[in-house]
């Protein structure tokens, strides 16, 4: 995932200044926050609106909850969460006091529509849920699936009344009829099928629509429905279900249809953005408005029908006057479709997305939109944030990388090569800010930020190229296509080496902050590559989903990775997963650090970016500080790595006690946090390598007892290094079993010490003659099991040569001790 760069202090206080706000962020941002956020960029995607009955209130159905807004003002009300996927449709009761959702969590859910409280939760769909519409009695609510069904049930009971089958593909639209007698269903099978509400016996089946049917509407009357699907907007008499003529041709495939409440006006909103009101007893078209620019997907009359409020996938809610078609105002969103790329400044004061709206800038502090980068709706794939801070690379659909100032929000220029259609999938500056390299079909291209020419192109990828990254250094290029991470030399522009170890897709890529390590995304796992050696040095296992994004955190001990909506932190050194963040409904694509190491941004298909405060759920935050190596347990391990950190001043994360200096105190207070003490510590699951020796145990108790603490705390760690001590001391000296055996060539042979000893060993032929002489000298007592202690053997005799292949014996002589075992060379 792509870091923010470098910004200079000057340039942020001027941009911080320039694009200060008038008012402090609205509370909307806090709003509904998941566990850990701390602030929402965004409203997410718009599905469905729907004006409360006073007229003065609109609900919106959006990808992260149902918002209220004030249609006067344009102030955000309230939020209504608790679904775990999007919300795809509302309805109000008659009385207006409930509204029902549907969601893709595949649950239909009622909310008091004045306080946002859960009423209920419907549950029984297999699939999302797409469509919902109350009775007009209030008593039924109908829910229509992509399971192809639609279930009826009762309001009162919570009870599943019916479930009507009989489409082929999705119900993307359901409507009552106004004597709650009749249900009209539209699908993406292209068919139109009304239902008795009390047998579920399908009455009538439609087909005439050359594309999904996306919304049906009854006229007040009950006696004509209208649909729309493609361009035409066909009208049908209900109770024969024959065609009676056309309501009239859109510009565009219709996406939603409604009629005024005294039958006079309809309207449709379609593709393009336009909409066009009719007169919908002579099918003249009165009106056409065309303010939005995508998509308009849902539409809603006041209940005097004087005001028609629209929504778009361009983010806007706008009101009309039905009149004379005057666009009253745009409600103050900042709902976007969905999310694709971020990137962060360096001082992480202020966020770059890229969304099919566009660039935006925000400030991340506040919460609040700083501008537009791009006027007119147009979707961008992703972001990069020059070095300096001065210039944000972006790249679109149509493939082109245009480079802003950031400051006044002009378009510098554009980088494209004429005739070159390749599809860019990813950019990136380089860290001094003289060249964008870029991810396309096969290639990477490497483009002069000043003159905007293409000046190379590394060429060896025989797929898609996913994601290229400069390495922290400027010095090495990642690119990641299917099957293959290949590194080339920035300089010179050659290959230095192709990582390997996988067959999957490499979507994201993202370098340690060290640069000797870079981390891979491959379906459900995350390589990790020594830089230099090209070794695959650990793989992270995910569950067998997609992993989307991969970011190395600011500490170089984190790695971020997205999966889904979830995002998963990762412990470098353990390879687990130490902590977990959700609340994003659905497919969270991209994940960026701020460099300061304070947050963590997340973008998602769900059009908003969540930011995260990263200071909580650091390794440093969630481990206690007496697990200095963060793994998890607090053992032995964190003993070692304190008593090699003696003497080092300023900030560590070895000075437990924060006194400015590692010491003896700090490694007590670890000790002391090993638990129950009742027992000794367990050091036979821990690796020889990393076991104290008897004489540092000693020498650590030692100095402790120098000091007169009586804090329980401090007895608890003199107390455990007792019995570490004793656990390190043998009881009898034995002679243990050489490793590897049989081996060639070498050979560790161990053995413990019950008391300090002159050790030897001599090693014999199998006729008894002597073949070499280990003489290890005077030994303390304890443990020399371990490659670094015990005794070694290179498979050499005296003058070093290397003996033959066979049987030979060695014997340990220590004081009266004495003893014999039998080892195998076998070449």
């Amino acid at each position: 995932m792509k870091r923010a760069q470098f910004v200079t202090l000057l340039t942020l206080l001027f941009v911080s200044t320039l694009y200060l706000p008038t008012s402090f962020a609205q509370d909307y941002t806090k709003w509904s926050l998941p566990d850990g956020a701390i602030a929402r960029l965004g409203k997410g995607r718009i599905n469905q609106i729907a004006y409360f009955p006073n007229d003065i209130r609109l609900a919106v159905a959006s990808s992260i909850g149902i918002w209220i807004y004030d249609t006067q003002t344009g102030d955000e009300l309230d939020l209504f969460t608790g679904h775990t996927g999007e919300v795809n449709s509302i309805s109000f009761s008659p009385d207006g006091q409930t509204i029902v959702s549907g969601s893709s969590d595949r649950t239909i859910r009622i909310w008091d529509a004045n306080t946002g409280d859960l009423i209920h939760t419907f549950t029984g769909h297999s699939d999302e849920v797409i469509s919902v519409s109350f009775s007009p009695d209030g008593k039924t609510i109908a829910s229509g699936s992509y399971d192809h069904t639609i279930h009826l049930w009762d309001v009162n009971t919570c009870e599943l009344l019916h479930t009507l089958p009989g489409h082929t593909a999705a119900v993307i639209s359901v409507a009552f009829s106004p004597d709650g007698e009749i249900i009209a269903s539209g699908s993406y099978d292209h068919t139109i099928r009304l239902w008795d509400v009390y047998t579920g016996e399908n009455i009538h089946t439609i087909i005439k629509h050359r594309s999904g049917v996306r919304s049906v509407a009854f006229s007040p009357d009950g006696k004509t429905l209208a649909s729309g699907g493609d361009v035409t907007i066909y009208l049908w008499d209900v109770e024969t279900a024959e065609q009676t003529r056309l309501l009239g041709q859109h510009t565009g495939n219709v996406h939603s249809i409604a009629y005024s409440s005294n039958g006079l006006l309809a309207t449709a909103g379609g593709w393009a953005g336009v909409i066009i009101l009719w007169d919908a007893v002579t099918s003249e078209p009165i009106e056409i408005l065309n303010e939005h620019t995508w998509y308009v997907g849902s539409v809603s009359f006041s209940s005097d029908g004087q005001t028609l409020a629209t929504a778009s996938g361009d983010g806007s809610i706008r009101l009309w006057n039905t009149n004379n078609g005057t666009h009253l105002r745009a409600l103050t969103s900042q709902h976007t479709y969905r999310v694709n790329g971020i990137a962060f400044s360096q001082d992480g004061q202020v966020l770059a997305s890229a969304g099919w709206d566009g660039v935006t800038l925000w400030d991340v502090t506040i919460g609040e939109r700083l501008r537009s980068l791009t006027e007119d709706m147009d979707v961008v794939k992703n972001v990069s944030f020059s070095p300096d801070g001065k210039t944000l690379a972006s790249v679109g659909l149509d493939n082109v990388i245009s480079l802003w100032d950031v400051i006044t929000s002009e378009q510098k220029r554009m980088l494209t090569e004429n005739g070159n259609n390749e599809n860019i999938f990813s950019i990136s500056f380089s860290p001094d800010g003289q060249t964008i390299a870029s991810a396309s079909e096969k290639q990477i291209h490497l483009w002069d930020v000043d003159t905007g020419n293409l000046y190379h192109s590394l060429i060896g990828h025989r797929k898609v190229v996913y994601d290229v990254e400069y390495s922290p250094d400027g010095q090495t290029i990642a690119s990641g296509s299917w099957g293959v991470i290949r590194l080339w030399d920035a300089n010179t522009h050659e290959l230095i080496r192709t990582l390997t170890g996988h067959t999957e897709n490499i979507k994201s890529l993202s370098f340690s902050p060290d640069g000797q390590t870079i981390a891979g995304s491959r379906w459900s796992k995350i390589g990790l590559w020594d830089v230099k050696t090209g070794k695959l040095n650990h793989t992270l296992r995910e569950q067998p989903i997609s992993i989307e994004s991969v970011s190395f955190g600011p500490e170089g001990r984190t790695i971020a990775s997205s999966n889904r909506n979830t995002i998963r932190l990762w412990d470098v050194n353990t390879g687990k997963v130490y902590h977990t963040l959700s609340g994003h409904p659905h497919y969270v694509n991209s994940l960026a650090f701020s460099q300061d190491g304070s947050t963590l941004a997340s973008g998602s298909i769900d059009g908003t970016v969540l930011v995260w405060d990263y200071t909580l759920i650091s390794p440093k935050a969630i481990y206690p500080p007496e697990d200095v190596n963060t793994d998890g347990v607090i053992n032995i391990q964190d003993l070692v790595f304190v008593a090699q950190q003696f003497g080092e001043t300023g900030e560590s994360v070895a000075d437990i006690n924060g006194d400015g200096i590692v010491n003896i105190l700090d490694l007590i207070l670890v000790a002391g946090a090993f638990g129950n003490t009742a027992s000794a510590p367990d050091i036979l699951s821990l690796k020889l390598d990393t076991m104290p020796t008897r004489a540092e145990v000693e020498t650590w108790l030692h100095e402790a007892r120098q000091i007169n603490f009586t804090d329980p705390a401090f007895q608890r760690g003199i107390l455990v290094l007792e019995q570490l001590l004793g656990a390190l001391t043998p009881k009898e000296t034995v002679l243990l079993s050489n490793y590897p055996n049989p081996f060639n060539p070498e050979t560790w042979i161990p053995y413990d010490l019950a008391k300090d000893a002159e050790v030897t060993l001599h090693i014999y032929a199998v006729n008894g003659t002597l073949v070499r002489t280990l003489a290890l000298g005077q030994q303390p007592a304890g443990l020399y099991q371990s490659h670094s202690r015990a005794a070694y053997w290179d498979g050499k005799n005296e003058v070093g040569e290397p003996v033959a292949s066979g049987i030979y014996f060695y014997t340990l002589t220590a004081k009266k001790y004495t003893a014999t075992r039998k080892m195998l060379i076998k070449k």
